[in-house]
């Protein structure tokens, strides 16, 4: 059984509805030793700290606003959510960021947002779960300034340039991959073989991106053994030594418990 961790995943979404407990369940037999439960809204969040509740030393949780929902940014409310499910064990500020794809909400609002989101980053000492699509050159700004707030982060679920991506590792954040390696239309092997051992991670995204051969189907954290065997054949490395090491990752970006590692 490969040992893993889930680095990213939606399990306050209403895809899991009654099902998030069962979830965890299977998650943890498949070989999981820790998933991150992403907080991307405060109602997103409030329901993840209670999965992180019941699930104590197997769940973590985060808390933020997705940069589809920049344009409903609160200074009223939202910061104060944010420190607060801090105060409460988050164990990072996000899913943040910048999408341009979609655009569902204005490129200044997204940036406003995410400045935001940084600053409560350095204010908590926490790192950031950044979402970015299409948003190349706002990205390459916003590690410059991360760096200099002497905040680290990961560019989760990444599809995007190389370049990208050794920007981010040069100001020591981490990389995450999710199914979307396996699909057949996935072709830059380079960039699975860029990310050095110690700065990889693997996610489900779960509900979305189910891994081949689950891929339409609704996405769960058991699945992430299937991205590291791709992440694995590609780099040439053995996938046990791969889970092991990603879980390590996890557990030192979010400052996770020791207890994650026990044998």
């Amino acid at each position: 059984m490969t040992v893993f961790s889930d680095s990213h995943v939606h399990l306050a979404d209403p895809a899991f509805a009654d099902e998030a407990d069962a979830v965890i369940e299977r998650a943890r037999a498949a070989g999981a030793r820790a998933l991150v439960c992403i907080g991307e809204s405060a109602a997103a969040a409030r329901r993840a700290q209670l999965l992180a509740a019941r699930h104590a030393g197997f769940v973590f949780f985060t808390a933020g606003v997705h940069p589809h929902d920049a344009a409903s940014w609160d200074e009223a409310t939202d910061p104060q959510a944010i420190r607060d499910a801090v105060a409460n064990g988050a164990v990072a500020v996000g899913e943040c960021g910048l999408d341009t794809h979609y655009d569902h909400a204005p490129r200044e609002r997204q940036l406003h947002a995410l400045d935001a989101q940084l600053a409560l980053a350095q204010e908590l000492r926490k790192p950031i779960v950044l979402h970015t699509r299409e948003a190349e050159a706002d990205t390459f700004e916003f590690l410059r300034r991360a760096e200099i707030a002497n905040v680290r982060g990961v560019l989760h679920c990444f599809t995007g340039s190389i370049a990208l991506a050794e920007a981010a590792l040069t100001v020591g954040w981490y990389v995450s991959f999710s199914g979307i390696i396996t699909f057949k239309s996935w072709t830059d092997e380079a960039l699975l073989r860029v990310v050095p051992d110690d700065r990889l991670l693997a996610e489900s995204d779960a509900p979305y991106l189910a891994p081949v051969p689950h891929r339409g189907k609704r996405n769960e954290s058991a699945f992430v053994s299937l991205t590291l065997a791709r992440l694995a054949a590609v780099r040439g490395q053995q996938v046990e030594t791969l889970g092991w090491q990603t879980l390590r990752n996890t557990k030192e970006l979010f400052d996770l418990p020791d207890a994650v590692l026990a044998a």
